[in-house]
This record gives C-alpha cells, sequence and structure tokens, in this order.
C-alpha cells in the first residue's frame, strides 16, 4: 500500500530525479514523465533493483494529446492523482535586446504553458475528490531577475503569478498549492541552458552588452561554486512540503533563495538593483 500517487513531469533527471527516488523510497508510487527513452529506462533500471514504486511515462508537456493520454494513464493506473509536481523547465539566457522572439516563445511554451497544460489536466479530477497537493517549481529567478534572465525570470514569475491566483482558487476544494523556489543546485539543467544560450554567449564579445554577459557568466558560476545544496536536499524540501498538515505557500531551498526571498519583501527596488548590480559587475558606462 503506497501513501499517495505522485506524478513529477521532468522526473527522470536533476531535480525530478531525486525527488522521484526520494518519494519512492518513502513509500509513495511516483510517476515520474520524461521525453527522453534512455532516463526513461535508467530511472525504470534503479527502480527494479530497489524495488521501488516507480513508472515512467513518456510525456511532452508543450502537447496537448501527449498531456492528456499520461495525465489519464496515471489515473487509470494510479487509481487517482494525489500530489502533482510541475517539474518540467528550460532555461533560454541572453540579453533582452538580443533574444530572438521564437526563443522566448518556447521558452514559455515548456515553463508556463506546459504547467498550465498539465496543470488543468489534473485539476478536475482533485476538485472533485476535494483533496491534492499541486507543487510548483519555481526558482530565485523567479524573485528576482539577473542580467540575461529576462526570459527564464519571466516564464517563473508567471508560474509564481499563476500559483498565487490558483492558490486562492482551489482553497474551497481542499487543494493546496505550493511554490518551491531553489537558488542554484548543480544539475544538468545548467548544461542544457548553456548549450541554448550558445547562440547569445557565442557572439557576446561582439556585442554592445559584452560587459553584461561576462559578468552574468561570472556571478553564475559563482554561485554555483559557492552552492553546497544538492538535489537531494531540494528533494527533501518537496517532501516536507507534501507531508506537512500545514504547507507554506512557498519554499525556498538553498541559502540564497531564502536571502532574495526575504529582501524581495523587505528592500525597495532601487537597494535591490543596487545589490545585484555589485553581484554581476554592473556598471554605468561612459
Amino acid at each position: 500500500m503506497s501513501k499517495g500517487t505522485v506524478l513529477i513531469t521532468g522526473g527522470t533527471d536533476g531535480l525530478g530525479k531525486a525527488a522521484t527516488l526520494l518519494l519512492a523510497r518513502r513509500g509513495y508510487a511516483v510517476y515520474a514523465a520524461g521525453r527522453s527513452a534512455a532516463k526513461r529506462d535508467e530511472l525504470e533500471h534503479l527502480a527494479h533493483e530497489e524495488r521501488l514504486l516507480i513508472h515512467t511515462i513518456e510525456m511532452n508537456v508543450t502537447d496537448n494529446a501527449s498531456v492528456q493520454i499520461g495525465v489519464e494513464l496515471v489515473l487509470e493506473k494510479g487509481g487517482g492523482i494525489d500530489v502533482l509536481i510541475n517539474n518540467a523547465g528550460v532555461g533560454y539566457m541572453g540579453v533582452i535586446e538580443e533574444l530572438r522572439l521564437d526563443d522566448v516563445r518556447k521558452q514559455f511554451e515548456v515553463n508556463f504553458f506546459g504547467v498550465l497544460r498539465v496543470t488543468q489536466a489534473v485539476l478536475p479530477h482533485m476538485r472533485q475528490r476535494r483533496r491534492g497537493r499541486i507543487l510548483m517549481m519555481s526558482s530565485v529567478a523567479g524573485l528576482v531577475a539577473p542580467p540575461t534572465y529576462g526570459a527564464y525570470s519571466s516564464s517563473k514569475f508567471a508560474v509564481e503569478g499563476l500559483s498565487n491566483a490558483l492558490r486562492l482558487e482551489m482553497y474551497p476544494f481542499g487543494v493546496d498549492v505550493i511554490l518551491i523556489e531553489p537558488g542554484y543546485i548543480v544539475t544538468n539543467f545548467q548544461k542544457t541552458a548553456q548549450d541554448l544560450a550558445e547562440p547569445y554567449y557565442g557572439r557576446a564579445n561582439s556585442s554592445p552588452y559584452a560587459k553584461i554577459y561576462a559578468g552574468a557568466m561570472a556571478g553564475s558560476n559563482h554561485g554555483r561554486g559557492v552552492s553546497k545544496t544538492t538535489p537531494e536536499d531540494c528533494a527533501k524540501v518537496i517532501l516536507e512540503a507534501i507531508e506537512s498538515p500545514h504547507p507554506k505557500a512557498r519554499y525556498p531551498v538553498t541559502s540564497m533563495a531564502k536571502q532574495v526571498s526575504l529582501g524581495k519583501r523587505i528592500l525597495p527596488d532601487t537597494l535591490l538593483d543596487s545589490v545585484l548590480r555589485k553581484r554581476f559587475g554592473i556598471t554605468r558606462e561612459g
């Protein structure tokens, strides 16, 4: 007998994989959705070795039919969905003037519309059952927007706004909506984001924003270098949010995320901008 059924998007890699394994080890039946067949096979192998209640499903959060088929499969085989974790995400990094609109659309299609698409597919079930939890994987970049993070931060700000409204709308039906806000945690996400940013960073030296790119890169590398938080640490926060009898609206994960969350509440934007300019080496020209 499992503690409940969990559907997690992006559940075969990075933070999602760590959460999948921890939740399964704690007795949950986890349906880990992902696009990569190789990563699904690897996770299935681990589940078989440890005899864990993990089922992997192919799901593309940008495709309506894929999401509907995946959710219906979990509802049928899992007997319901007690927890939805919207974890799938990508990052396009570049200064706003140079961002290609197609890349911004792709950014939102995964990070925002993908979240909305999966959530809408699950909501009728949770509403009718009068229970459930929906965890939204946001980011410290959903609280502040560093240089070159315009597209990514915009998508995470949108997830924050969506979650704040949904938290109120689902209150009458006993469904909790919870934001998880990680800071720098080293996963494959960074490598993927680096590949997606190549068209921008690859020609940064000839850009009028060369110093912005250099500062953003140095600041991000420093943040990852000093971070001691692991994907497993984030998974423990996710478990806490799922099992708390009275969950908080948001859970910052890393120490930096906690500092930024506090700073966002107490500092005026002008002072917060000053802190970010110093961190990323942004100075006035000429």
